[in-house]
């Protein structure tokens, strides 16, 4: 036998924290972020999430500031990161597009959930309801 289960959010689409990720965004490194396409000290490529945007000229360690990035997709020496499926690029395309995506995404569930729920808005980053928005 199995038990019908309760949908966690009571009724919601759907149980995310919004409030969660909001600070986890507000914690976060500022963006936008952008790839890089480095070279490592052997001259082996380097795929990097970074604070300025790549210079087409795959600068090779230690020609770049390393305190600009903020992950790596791909470190071939010593191969220390690295995936199995190669997509390399696209991870880091991801990363750095999700900084500046998932905030207005959060933005616009919260502004829905106000509409579909009555929940108040909240100011990104703050517990302060935005009572502009809800009048």
């Amino acid at each position: 036998m199995s038990k019908e289960r309760k949908p966690a959010c009571e009724g919601k689409v759907s149980a995310i924290d919004l409030d969660e990720i909001d600070e986890l965004c507000s914690a976060a490194t500022p963006g936008p972020w952008f790839v890089r396409n480095l070279d490592d000290d052997r001259a082996m490529g380097l795929v990097a999430v970074s604070t300025v945007p790549d210079t087409g000229r795959g600068e090779r360690w230690p020609d770049f500031d390393h305190r600009e990035m903020v992950a790596a997709t791909l470190v071939q020496h010593p191969r220390y990161v690295d995936c199995a499926d190669g997509r390399w690029d696209e991870n880091a395309a991801f990363i750095a597009m999700a900084r500046e995506a998932v905030p207005k995404l959060v933005e616009e569930v919260k502004r829905l959930r106000q509409l579909l729920y009555g929940e108040p808005l909240r100011r990104p980053g703050t517990s302060e309801v935005d009572a502009g928005e809800n009048e």
